[in-house]
This record gives structure tokens, sequence and C-alpha cells, in this order.
């Protein structure tokens, strides 16, 4: 997985965006939102033609999982 640092504060939270690229050009995406010293990474079905759309995707979905309360 990749990571260019575009780790979001979100409450007590933060989210971390994370890509990989297979060998058929396509991105996949998953995020690391970490509180304290423990993190949890979830990984998403979706592809991207870019890593640019798998960032903001992740993002998008780290964000929401904070702020709807998804992770108790």
């Amino acid at each position: 997985m990749n990571n260019k640092q575009y780790a979001e504060r979100v409450g007590n939270y933060v989210v971390t965006p994370l890509t990989q690229t297979s060998e058929s050009g396509l991105v996949s995406a998953a995020v690391s939102i970490r509180r304290g010293v423990y993190d949890r990474v979830f990984s998403f079905i979706s592809q991207f033609d870019n890593a640019t759309a798998a960032t903001r995707y992740a993002l998008k979905e780290g964000r929401s999982m904070v702020l709807s309360d998804q992770l108790n």
C-alpha cells in the first residue's frame, strides 16, 4: 500500500488513505483510522483509474465512518 501523507484529523481520530496499484493498472483503496496507538484498516472493493480518485474515496469513507460513529 502506498501512502503520500494525506492524513486528516477527524475528532479524536487520524484518517489516512492508502492506495495500491495492481498489475492491470487499476488502483485499490483502503483507509487507516487511528486513535492513540491503535488503528484499524478497512479495504474497499471498488477500484479506480488513478490514485487521486482512490485517495479521495478512502478519505470520504473514513470521515463518514468516524462522523457516523461506525467504529464502536
